[in-house]
């Protein structure tokens, strides 16, 4: 299944559900593309593909400064994993294709 294209996600954190917007495209194992959410546009960093498999991280300066790692896999239009989120911890977050 391809993760090319654009999802609406929603990250369930321990501030609420924050919602996100991805522009993504696979090239070989190489995932690129946008995060969009409240704090603005970013590119992702370190995107990976490896099937359904899915990862990538992006770096945020709001609320505080940090790297956000994603980890998961798509599954037809649905797509779902966990984000490290520092010191925090690990969160669930879903979605599905926009």
């Amino acid at each position: 299944m391809s993760v090319d294209g654009k999802w609406n996600i929603v990250i369930n954190s321990p501030m609420g559900a924050q919602k996100a917007a991805l522009d993504l495209k696979a090239e070989g194992g190489t995932l690129t593309g946008t995060q969009a959410a409240a704090q603005g546009s970013m590119p992702i960093a370190n995107g990976k593909v490896d099937g359904n498999n899915i990862g990538w991280s992006v770096s945020i300066t709001s609320p505080m400064p940090m790297t956000l790692e994603f980890s998961g896999a798509v599954d037809g239009n649905k797509v779902s994993g966990n984000v490290k989120a520092g010191a925090f911890g690990s969160f669930p977050w879903s979605g599905e294709r926009a």
